[in-house]
């Protein structure tokens, strides 16, 4: 069954915030924390500093009614800057590619900020703005794992 979470940003205090989360909501973190550092490296990446390697490439956690709230840090590096309106993105499961892609053309048609879906090493994603200025994040995982 597909599921939908809050996906949220930071400017590199995710892991102060998940964890005042997790006392808040008496919870903890679905897997154990992935850092940038923990990522295999991509063709054309830039280098990262230490500091960089240390931040939140993401978490997971639940909170009420089988929501989870997930989080990364944003990078400088990379022009990445924090602005009401970015922090806070709906990331979407569906049950296959396919209604992958159709929900993503549907959301992606006259947006903006688009991200193409494409496969990434955890699965196939891709991000979009849909044209009334919400944020959609899809991820369909490997089938493998």
């Amino acid at each position: 069954m597909g599921k939908v979470s809050i996906y949220l940003n930071f400017m590199g205090n995710t892991e102060e915030a998940f964890n005042f989360y997790k006392k808040v909501f008496k919870s903890e973190f679905a897997a154990p924390l992935m850092r940038l550092g923990d990522m295999p490296s991509q063709e054309g990446m830039p280098p990262l500093s230490e500091k960089e390697l240390k931040s939140v490439m993401h978490v997971s956690m639940p909170i009420l009614g089988g929501v989870h709230i997930m989080g990364t840090d944003m990078l400088e590096s990379m022009g990445h800057k924090l602005i009401e309106g970015n922090n806070v993105t709906i990331n979407l499961e569906p049950d296959s590619k396919e209604e992958t892609d159709r929900l993503f053309a549907d959301l992606a048609k006259d947006g903006s900020d688009i991200a193409e879906l494409r496969q990434e090493f955890w699965g196939y994603w891709g991000c979009c703005k849909d044209k009334f200025g919400v944020r959609w994040m899809f991820n369909f995982a490997n089938q493998n794992q």
